[in-house]
């Protein structure tokens, strides 16, 4: 079953729950897809070594 749980606050793309699982992340609150969610990991790496 899959239904549409609501759209990427950072890109827009949709966000669905697949068979329960969610197809992305709350992160403080908001959704975000994995593509945006990799490219928020990277960024707090790099600002961690710094």
């Amino acid at each position: 079953m899959i239904e549409f749980i609501g759209l990427c606050t950072r890109c827009g793309e949709k966000i669905f729950c697949r068979n329960g699982f969610l197809d992305g992340i709350l992160f403080n609150k908001n959704l975000i897809c994995f593509s945006c969610a990799e490219l928020e990991e990277e960024n707090e790496d790099e600002t961690r070594l710094s």
